[in-house]
């Protein structure tokens, strides 16, 4: 029980006890234990990975052998690292850190720049070889080691003068027009649409009422010699004296109207084929 102190009228006063902070919670109860895969000691009586005979911890090791729990994640069978493990790659500084920067200023130093080596003037050696009465190729050679012109950097810069510009001209490319939105929100476009396709309709109603409407097309003499077939005569075949009253003894036609169908195509084709029984090749391609 609470002591109780005697106040100032005579009254006792229970002690009341300090709030204790709330205890923290160590990090393996914040963040969960690392993942690692199964062992035989974790395997429980009717999970999906319970097997019969000689269980190795191998075997569960194997991602094509596990099974998937049911209502848990799947197993990779790989082992993690534990909770103080950093993930990616430490970089350790190398300058020193923010009391370095505060503290001085790394100045990189201006490498010493080796001369370039001008060019050399041909134009002008071979003006004064010549000037000098040197034309051999030896005489030349010797006139350039004698007298070595180079290009100076300064005939090389062009000062070019920039053309004038009036003071209120605006740099850089020019804007795109506003969009038309009440146009687009009123169908504007599709109300010019419809009006140029009712005129196209229109033009092609009108064009067809120009056109002059073509009547019944007659034969001609030219159109009706070109479609004349000439006759042809048939000779009669010969045959033996002794076979000429003898009939057929092979019929290969089923009726006599394809019979006399099939004659009537032969003698229309009698005069354009090759062969003594004009039964050949076509004489035209």
């Amino acid at each position: 029980m609470p002591e109780a102190k005697p106040s100032c009228h005579g009254e006792a006063v229970p002690k009341t006890k300090k709030k204790q902070p709330p205890a923290r919670r160590p990090v393996s109860q914040i963040c969960p234990p690392p993942r690692r895969p199964l062992t035989v000691a974790d395997i429980r009586p009717g999970m999906e990975n319970e097997r019969l005979g000689v269980v190795r911890d191998s075997m569960f090791q194997n991602p094509l052998i596990v099974k998937a729990e049911l209502g848990k994640p799947r197993e990779r069978s790989y082992s993690l690292p534990g909770v103080d493990f950093n993930y990616g790659l430490y970089i350790r500084g190398t300058d020193g850190g923010v009391p370095a920067a505060l503290g001085h200023w790394d100045v990189f130093k201006q490498q010493p720049t080796c001369p370039q080596e001008l060019t050399r003037n041909y134009i002008a050696m071979n003006r004064r070889a010549v000037k000098a009465g040197l034309i051999t190729a030896r005489e030349n050679v010797l006139y350039r080691q004698l007298k070595d012109i180079r290009i100076s950097d300064q005939d090389d810069r062009q000062t070019k003068e920039l053309p004038s510009l009036p003071p209120d001209t605006t740099f850089g490319i020019r804007a795109r027009p506003s969009t038309p939105f009440f146009d687009l929100l009123q169908h504007r476009y599709q109300q010019l649409w419809m009006q140029e396709q009712k005129a196209a309709q229109k033009a092609i109603k009108m064009e067809k009422k120009h056109k002059m409407i073509l009547g019944k097309l007659y034969s001609t003499r030219s159109s009706l010699l070109r479609k004349y077939m000439p006759p042809v005569k048939l000779d009669a075949l010969w045959h033996m004296p002794q076979f000429q009253k003898v009939g057929r003894h092979l019929d290969t036609f089923p009726t006599e109207a394809d019979r006399q169908r099939a004659l009537k195509a032969h003698r229309e084709e009698y005069a354009v084929r090759q062969g003594t029984l004009r039964m050949g090749n076509y004489t035209h391609h």
